[in-house]
């Protein structure tokens, strides 16, 4: 009686574990660790010129490196947490790494001794007589630097992860949380920037870099703090081994085994069903996409268990490790078709600060910082994504019968579709700028503009808007489609598209430059012709759109058998087949 009581007491604490008092931890994570990382990756450009002495060039290129490599590197964490760590271990570990980096950048930006001499005014800047950081200052720099971006790597990597493992996707209640739970996360994103591009930009701005280093520092550190309250709270994911060894694998056996037949019938392939007891085992049905890789499932000799069981994971795959390949190749197209939206993100984020220099900055008699810009965005962000979550939502519900209102690859479509008509609108308020300097004969003029910066939010709100549909859909589709060993890494993809896209944006300026004569070539705005610029890129993002209509045709959501093998141990007619339909 005893032990029977001692059972149902920890079943019941098992179902207490997860849900969604367990997110309000990585809701809080993820905001202070974000507020940190967009304070810097908005105003850094000044650090790196006003106390590095690097040129703008150097500056502006250092930063987009920073970034792309910041969001490159989720790759490697979301690899780290599938392969060797759970989810909350890889947060741990990762934030730690982030927070010596701040630590590290701190102390160089309080001791003078590890910076070179400030310029003494412009003049010095512009003739190259300021002292250029010596080796020793520069490996200090990179060093925090590049701490920082690895470490935010696995945070953001691991940590939309670890709050979607708290609610069961088979659960049609918690799977209508799980939706929800992505947009929360999204809003715990955006308020933590908007403190980062308000009050982090004041003080850097105000008090001095070192004083706002250390306040990331301590932000960073609070926020290892927060999610480590709630480790009695989650549901734990356990590593199942290298989800790129196991892709990799099925390459192998596909091509050893290209000359040999492909069986007609699908439960001729092999899979394995005979997992130890008490566990719930993913399978994936074999689909007809990519059928050549289904040659890695065909066994020496087909129909024999004990050659299938004796043949190593170098000759013999299950069609669920297939399936997963399958479904990564299928994700792919996905991906990159949002690539060239975060490339006018990062258009946007240049060139409108560059913008909001010419124009009236004045706020109720306060004068807005130029980096703080960002913050109308995130203001549209802020209130909109509540409304999506509960008014949104809940009505698409009724009327498509989906959980999460309407499908992922459908929210990302919107995404795509607003970038584009954000680009279109920034043509025509440049255009505005424009004139307003021509008519008031001020286009070589250094004096703001009699024009309110408010004009750019309207491309700003509209691509907030389009962040809001992409940027979720993405995490949530990649979570969702991703198999059960591969949820980090697939994840990580996701933010590989804001990577891809910072570095592309470079290209496209140059490109663009070349090709049309210098539309972006006279360092200064008002003679640019930044309006076409807008408008080509608008263009574009209609040409992608429709590529990403044809990418999102041909993909075919997954298929997941959960095979109950507690009931097999006690009958082999207990067993519970499962179909679900992600």
């Amino acid at each position: 009686m005893g032990i029977f009581c001692d059972f149902k007491a920890q079943a019941t604490q098992e179902i207490r574990l997860g849900g969604q008092r367990a997110t309000i931890f990585v809701y809080a994570m993820e905001g202070l660790e974000n507020m940190a990382f967009i304070a810097n990756a908005i105003s850094l450009v000044t650090y790196f010129y006003g106390y590095m002495n690097f040129s703008l060039t150097k500056s502006a290129t250092t930063l987009t490196n920073f970034m792309g490599i910041s969001f490159l590197l989720a790759l490697f964490g979301g690899f780290i947490s599938d392969t060797y760590l759970s989810r909350f271990k890889t947060c741990v570990l990762f934030g730690c790494i982030e927070l010596l980096g701040y630590a590290l950048l701190a102390v160089q930006a309080h001791f003078h001794q590890l910076r070179p001499t400030p310029c003494q005014g412009l003049a010095a800047s512009q003739t190259n007589q300021c002292q250029a950081a010596d080796s020793g200052q520069a490996a200090i720099l990179f060093t925090g630097l590049y701490l920082v971006a690895l470490g935010t790597s696995g945070v953001k990597a691991a940590l939309p992860s670890l709050g979607a493992d708290q609610f069961d996707e088979k659960d049609p209640k918690e799977s209508a949380q799980l939706s929800s739970y992505f947009n929360w996360f999204l809003l715990s994103l955006t308020v933590g920037a908007i403190v980062g591009v308000t009050f982090v930009v004041w003080i850097s701005s105000n008090q001095g870099w070192d004083w706002a280093f250390g306040v990331c520092t301590v932000a960073v550190l609070f926020a290892l703090v927060c999610v480590s309250m709630g480790k009695s709270l989650y549901r734990n994911n356990v590593p199942k081994g290298s989800p790129l060894l196991r892709i990799i694998q099925v390459l192998v056996v596909a091509i050893r085994n290209r000359k040999l037949p492909l069986p007609e019938m699908a439960d001729e392939l092999h899979e394995i069903h005979d997992k130890e007891a008490g566990v719930q085992n993913e399978t994936l049905p074999r689909t007809d996409q990519f059928r050549f890789l289904d040659r890695a499932a065909i066994g020496p000799t087909p129909g024999d268990a004990s050659t299938s069981i004796s043949a190593g994971p170098w000759r013999l795959c299950t069609i669920t490790q297939v399936e997963e390949t399958k479904i990564l190749i299928r994700m792919l197209p996905i991906v990159l078709s949002t690539v060239f939206m975060n490339t006018c993100l990062a258009q946007l984020q240049t060139f409108t600060i560059q913008q909001s220099t010419t124009m009236d900055t004045r706020i109720l008699g306060f004068k807005m910082p130029g980096p703080s810009i960002p913050v109308i965005p995130l203001a549209f962000m802020f209130v909109f994504i509540p409304i999506y979550d509960r008014i949104f939502v809940p009505i698409a519900r009724k009327v498509t019968g989906i959980p999460t209102g309407i499908r992922y690859l459908q929210r990302i479509g919107v995404g795509l579709v607003l970038s584009a008509i954000s680009m279109a609108v920034a043509g025509i308020v440049e255009t505005r700028r424009k004139s307003v300097a021509i008519q008031h004969n001020m286009v070589d003029s250094l004096q703001p503009l009699p024009m309110s910066v408010f004009w750019l939010g309207y491309q700003y709100a509209i691509f907030g808007l389009a962040d809001m549909f992409t940027l979720v859909g993405l995490l949530e589709f990649f979570y969702a489609e991703s198999s059960a060993r591969m949820k980090s890494l697939s994840t990580a993809i996701s933010w590989c598209s804001l990577a891809f896209g910072y570095f592309l944006s470079s290209v496209v300026v140059e490109v663009v430059n070349k090709v049309s004569g210098g539309w972006l070539a006279n360092n200064n705005l008002n003679r640019d012709k930044l309006n076409y610029f807008y408008w080509l890129l608008a263009a574009v993002s209609v040409v992608n759109f429709g590529i990403y209509l044809v990418c999102a045709s041909w993909y075919r959501y997954k298929k997941v058998e959960v095979v109950n093998q507690e009931e097999n141990s006690k009958s082999s007619k207990g067993k519970q087949l499962e179909m679900v339909t992600i």
